[in-house]
């Protein structure tokens, strides 16, 4: 799927292709994603802090879910977290870590055969992405129909030579991550979140970490469930 910011004072092209090149998931991911493992220059505000990190893991779920990555992502994985920072008590710290040693041990063929058959199958993966299916039981339905008018509202128009659905996960991570990037509002960020993934995705999250068929997409269900229930905790302290 590709969306378009229309307004002009935010000239961003999203694009997410499902199963696409990983040439272009890492050059539109690779900048972002080092920033979550990358010290940040002291002078930045806390909230500018906060900002930076939540759209950098927004980007980094959106790449993983959008194709199986390639080894100079695994690369980046791999530096992500200090084995020496593992805290017990911080599930996101910890699933990361969890993340960073995957990509340590496994190769990208090995990932690839995972993801195709966890996320696309023949016919359909073990574990299907999108909003729709999690909410009604089917694909294409009504909720997609409401994101959709929203994503209009936010700016984001759709390219109809592409017929992959907006509701997939990835493409909902790096709209939300294009959402902080740009400074949206924390209440529309919090009405978007609310909306159309507080309902479902950390359940896919979860299925995706228990899947049969997962090794390395285990480690990345566990940081996407961490890091969905992080954001429900945010935006409550925002309220």
């Amino acid at each position: 799927m590709t969306l378009h910011a229309k307004s002009s004072t935010r000239n961003v092209t999203f694009s997410a292709e499902v199963g696409g090149t990983k040439d272009s998931l890492v050059t539109s991911n690779s900048v972002a994603i080092e920033s979550i493992g990358n010290a940040i220059a002291p002078e930045q505000s806390q909230l500018a802090i906060e900002q930076q990190y939540r759209a950098s893991t927004y980007s980094l779920l959106a790449a993983l879910l959008r194709a199986a990555p390639d080894q100079n992502l695994l690369n980046i994985l791999s530096e992500l977290v200090s084995e020496k920072n593992n805290n017990e008590d911080d599930a996101i710290l910890l699933s990361m870590t969890a993340l960073s040693l995957s990509a340590k041990m496994l190769s990208p063929d090995s990932i690839e055969d995972e993801y195709h058959q966890l996320l696309i199958g023949l016919g359909r993966g073990e574990v299907v992405p999108y909003g729709s299916w999690y909410l009604t039981g089917f694909l294409m339905e009504q909720p997609l129909s409401d994101l959709r008018d929203d994503l209009v509202t936010l700016g984001f128009e759709r390219n109809d030579n592409i017929c992959e659905p907006e509701d997939h996960a990835a493409a909902l991570c790096e709209v939300f991550s294009l959402l902080i990037s740009e400074g949206i509002d924390i209440d529309q960020q919090h009405n978007f979140f609310k909306t159309h993934m507080s309902p479902w995705i950390g359940r896919f999250f979860d299925d995706l970490s228990d899947a049969k068929s997962a090794v390395f997409y285990k480690s990345v269900g566990r940081f996407g469930s961490a890091f969905i229930a992080f954001e429900g905790e945010y935006f409550s302290m925002q309220t």
